[in-house]
C-alpha cells in the first residue's frame, strides 16, 4: 500500500508498453529507477531520445513533448499556466523544476500533476494514444 492507501500496480515489461504515456506511467511508478536524481532534465532527454527513435524506425505515434519544428502541445499548454512563464527558451523541464523549487515541492511530482491535467484537457485518459500494430513491426523487403 502507498501513503494514500491505494495499492500500487506491478511494473510492466517494456514490451508491454504501447506508447509514450505507457512509458511515463512506468516512470511515475518508479522514478528513481528510470530518471537519475529524479531530474526533469534527464526525463526530458529520455523523451527526446524516444521521439528520435520513433522517427528512425518510421513509427507513427502522436507525441506531445517535442517534434522537429515545434515545441509540442504539452509545452504550448504549459506556458501561461499559473506559476509558469508565457514562454521560455529553457524548456518545460527547467521551468517545472523552477516552479517546484519555489513551491518547495518535488519537481517529478509536479510534472506528473501537470501531465495529468494536460491529458484530461487534451486526451481521453482512459484511451491513451496507441500506435497501430502494423506500424510497430519493421517491414522486410528483398
Amino acid at each position: 500500500m502507498t501513503e494514500t492507501g491505494k495499492a500500487r500496480r506491478a511494473p510492466r515489461q517494456l514490451g508491454e508498453l504501447h506508447d509514450v504515456y505507457g512509458f511515463l506511467e512506468e516512470v511515475r511508478l518508479r522514478p528513481g529507477m528510470w530518471v537519475r536524481g529524479s531530474s526533469l532534465q534527464h526525463l526530458h532527454s529520455m523523451l527526446l531520445g524516444y521521439r528520435v527513435a520513433l522517427d528512425v524506425h518510421g513509427i507513427e505515434e502522436p507525441f506531445d513533448f517535442w517534434s522537429p519544428g515545434n515545441q509540442g502541445s504539452f509545452t504550448e499548454w504549459l506556458w501561461g499556466r499559473p506559476g509558469m512563464p508565457n514562454a521560455s527558451s529553457l524548456g518545460w523541464a527547467t521551468e517545472i523544476e523552477r516552479a517546484a523549487e519555489k513551491a518547495d515541492r518535488s519537481a517529478m511530482e509536479m510534472f506528473f500533476e501537470l501531465l495529468d491535467q494536460f491529458r484530461t484537457t487534451h486526451h481521453d485518459v482512459q484511451q491513451p494514444h496507441r500506435a497501430a500494430p502494423e506500424t510497430q513491426q519493421p517491414t522486410v523487403t528483398d
